[in-house]
This record gives C-alpha cells, structure tokens and sequence, in this order.
C-alpha cells in the first residue's frame, strides 16, 4: 500500500518545498498603464498632503521649542494651577521633571524635522 503525503502546516517546508512563498508579478499589480494613471494623484491631493505635511513639521516644531523653553521659565512654576495644588508644585519644579519636559520637546523637534527631510512625494498615499 502506498502512504499519501501529510500535508505540511502552512509555513513549514515539505519535501522538494523550499517554504518560500514567490514574489508576485510587479507587472501583475500594476495592470495596464491607463489603470496606472487613473491611481495617480491629483494635483488637489499632492498639494493637501503638502500642507498636512508643513503642518505636522510647524506643529511639531512648535511644540517642542516650546517644551523645551517653558519647563525653565518662571511661568512654569508661577501659575495659578500650582498655587492651588502644592503637591503638584513640588513635582513640576523638581529638576527631572522639567528635564523630561526638555528632552520630549527636543524628541519633538527631531520628529517634526525627520518628517520634513524624509518627504517624497512618489510616496503619497
């Protein structure tokens, strides 16, 4: 009697299987040129994604100036707010905390730049 095979779960190799899975046709996904072309962007939605862009970089870049800033600053410590709270007054003007606020401003910054040096418009989604 012959045995049949086992199938094999998928992922695993079996015999004369190398496991890997081919890579499909990039002429296949991509279909003929006029259906390339009608995928395409257009101009309105380039310029939007440009300006969401800019405005992620400017938010961004604000934000982060301002953390950086504001933590050293006697508005930070003179408020109102932690008038009322003294607790909360003792953490905020503790040095590690306005330390951290700095250094989130800074990670801030660099997001907001890396986006804007990272932009290529033959990404756009």
């Amino acid at each position: 009697m012959s045995e049949s095979p086992t199938p094999h779960p998928a992922g695993v190799p079996g015999p004369g299987r190398t496991g890997l899975v081919p890579a499909p046709d990039p002429e296949a996904a991509i279909g003929t040129p006029e259906e390339a072309a009608s995928k395409a962007p257009s101009r309105g939605q380039i310029w939007l994604h440009r300006l969401l862009v800019l405005l992620f970089v400017f938010v961004c870049a604000a934000a982060g100036v301002l953390l950086v800033v504001l933590p050293w600053t006697p508005q930070w410590t003179d408020n109102t707010l932690l008038l009322r709270y003294p607790e909360l007054r003792t953490i905020m003007t503790h040095g590690f905390f306005r330390g951290l606020c700095s250094g989130l401003g800074l990670l801030d910054i660099w997001i907001g730049f890396s986006e804007a040096v990272h932009y290529h418009e033959d990404k756009l989604p």
